[in-house]
C-alpha cells in the first residue's frame, strides 16, 4: 500500500499546503455553490481512504474535489481517477487512453516556470514505467468520431516538417524549438480530436513521440529536467501505442542518460536493461550498452562496466543492412571510445580515458559541435588528473566558447563544475581570469 503523500490526491494537498480537513472544507464548500445541490458525504476519513487506495470516490465525490482544485470538468471525462489531478509527479501510465493525457502533461510542464528544475522521476517510477513499457501490449487504436480528418497529404506533410524539425543541430534548434513545440501541440490536437484511420494513427503517434523527444532534449540541454522528464513520459507513451519498440528503446535510454547526468546511475540500469531485452538492431544495442557501462562506471562496478563496454564494441562492429533506428543514428566509434575514456575517468584510470578521450575526439565529425564541446570538458577533467593545466584551461575555454555559442545550458554548466579543480591552481597563468569567466556565466 503506498503511503499517503505517494497518491496522487495526498501530493495534491501537499503542493497547496492543505490538510485532510481543508480539503473537505472545501468539497463542502463546492457543493453548496453548485447550482445542481449536491451533497457532500466526505470527511477526514474518506480522504484517507481514497489516498491510501483503499476506496474510490464516487463521481459526485470526484466532481466536488475537482472543484477544490480547479480542474475543469472536461479532463474528469477524459481521465480516469487520480491521473486529473494537479501536480502528479509519477509518470503518466502507458497505454492509448493515455497518449493524449501524457502530452497534455507535458505542455504544462513546460509552462510551468515556478516547478522545480531538478524534480525528476524517482529510481522505482522510472523502472516501473520501463516495466509497463517491457510488458504491456499496446491496445487497437480508436479514432475519433469527430474533428479534421487527418488525409495522407495532410500526414505526409507533418511527418516531413517533423523530420525537418528534429534532424536541426543544436545551434539552430535553439532558434526554432517554438516552432518544434507547436509543431507537436498541432499533432496532439489532432490525436485529440480528429478522424483517421488505424495505419495513419500509429503515424501521429510515432510523429508525436519523435517530436516529444526532440523538445525533452532542447529542455534537458537547457536543464529544464522536470519538463524534459514529462516530454519523453509522452514520447514513450506514443511509441508503446505506435508499437515502435526501437522507438521506445530510444526514450528509455533518453530516461537513463538524464539520470546519469544527474548524479542517479542507480536509477538508469533498470530502464536500460529493459531498452536492451527488446532491442535488436546492433546500432541500438550499442548505445545501450554504452550508456549502462556509463551507470556502472559511476557506481564503481567496474566488473559490469567493462562487459557493457565490451559489449557495446561488439555490437558496433556488426553488420548489418537495416538502418538504425533515427535516436542512435549519431552513434559511432568516436562516441564508443570518449564515453569509455569518460567510464575510466570515473573507475579512476587517468592514463587510459585520456588515450581513449583523445581518441574520440580525433575521430568526432565536425558538424557533432554539441557532442564535441560535452567531449571536451572530460578531456579538462582527465589533463586537470593528470596536473596538465595549462592544457587543460584551453580546452575548457574551447568548450565553453562551443557551450554559449550553440545555447546549451548544461554543457556550460560541465564546464562550471570544472573551477573547483581549478582554484588550486590560481597562480598559473590564464586560471584566475578563466575563474572570472565561469563567474559571470
Amino acid at each position: 500500500m503506498d503511503e499517503p503523500i505517494r497518491h496522487p490526491l495526498a501530493y495534491a494537498r501537499f503542493l497547496r499546503g492543505w490538510s485532510q480537513s481543508d480539503l473537505v472544507a472545501r468539497m463542502h464548500r463546492a457543493a453548496r455553490i453548485r447550482p445542481e445541490g449536491l451533497r457532500c458525504g466526505a470527511d477526514k476519513a474518506a480522504v484517507s481512504r481514497w489516498e491510501h487506495g483503499r476506496k474510490k470516490p464516487d463521481a459526485d465525490s470526484q466532481l466536488l474535489i475537482a472543484d477544490a482544485f480547479d480542474v475543469p470538468v472536461s479532463d474528469l471525462e477524459r481521465y480516469p481517477w487520480p491521473h486529473w489531478l494537479p501536480g502528479r509527479e509519477e509518470p503518466v501510465p502507458l497505454g492509448p487512453a493515455y497518449t493524449v493525457h501524457a502530452l497534455r502533461d507535458a505542455q504544462r510542464a513546460v509552462m510551468d516556470r515556478e516547478r522545480r528544475t531538478f524534480l525528476t522521476y524517482s529510481a522505482l517510477a522510472l523502472a516501473g514505467l520501463a516495466s509497463q513499457w517491457a510488458e504491456l501490449q499496446p491496445d487497437r487504436l480508436t479514432a475519433a468520431a469527430d474533428g479534421t480528418h487527418v488525409d495522407e497529404e495532410l500526414m505526409c506533410w507533418l511527418e516531413e516538417t517533423g523530420t525537418k524539425l528534429s534532424a536541426l543541430p543544436t545551434e539552430k534548434r535553439q532558434y526554432m524549438i517554438k516552432m518544434a513545440q507547436a509543431h507537436l501541440d498541432t499533432v496532439t490536437d489532432l490525436l485529440e480530436g480528429g478522424r483517421f484511420s488505424e495505419p495513419t494513427g500509429h503515424r501521429l503517434h510515432l510523429l508525436a513521440s519523435s517530436l516529444a523527444s526532440t523538445c525533452g532534449w532542447y529542455r534537458f540541454d537547457q536543464g529544464q529536467h522536470y519538463a524534459a522528464g514529462k516530454l519523453w513520459n509522452a514520447a514513450l507513451s506514443n511509441a508503446h501505442t505506435a508499437r515502435d519498440r526501437d522507438q521506445g528503446a530510444g526514450v528509455l535510454s533518453d530516461f537513463a542518460y538524464q539520470a546519469i547526468w544527474l548524479g542517479k546511475p542507480e536509477s538508469a540500469v533498470e530502464p536500460l536493461s529493459q531498452a536492451l531485452i527488446h532491442t535488436r538492431h546492433p546500432t541500438a544495442r550499442s548505445a545501450l550498452h554504452l550508456r549502462r557501462a556509463r551507470a556502472h562506471a559511476a557506481m564503481g562496478n567496474a566488473g559490469a562496466c567493462h562487459q557493457d563496454l565490451s559489449a557495446a564494441e561488439a555490437a558496433l562492429l556488426t553488420d548489418t543492412p537495416d538502418p538504425a533506428p533515427s535516436w542512435c543514428r549519431w552513434m559511432s566509434t568516436a562516441d564508443l571510445a570518449v564515453d569509455s575514456g569518460q567510464c575510466m575517468l570515473d573507475l579512476g584510470r587517468t592514463q587510459e580515458a585520456r588515450a581513449r578521450i583523445e581518441e574520440g575526439l580525433s575521430l568526432l565529425p565536425r558538424s557533432r559541435d554539441k557532442t564535441r564541446g560535452v567531449f571536451r570538458t572530460y578531456e579538462a577533467r582527465s589533463l586537470l588528473q593528470a596536473r596538465e593545466v595549462e592544457q587543460a584551461l584551453v580546452v575548457s575555454n574551447e568548450s565553453l566558447d562551443v557551450a554559449q555559442r550553440i545555447g546549451a545550458d548544461r554543457c556550460v554548466k560541465l564546464v562550471l563544475d570544472l573551477g573547483p579543480a581549478f582554484r588550486p591552481y590560481k597562480t598559473v597563468d590564464g586560471v584566475p581570469e578563466f575563474l572570472e569567466r565561469l563567474r559571470s556565466c
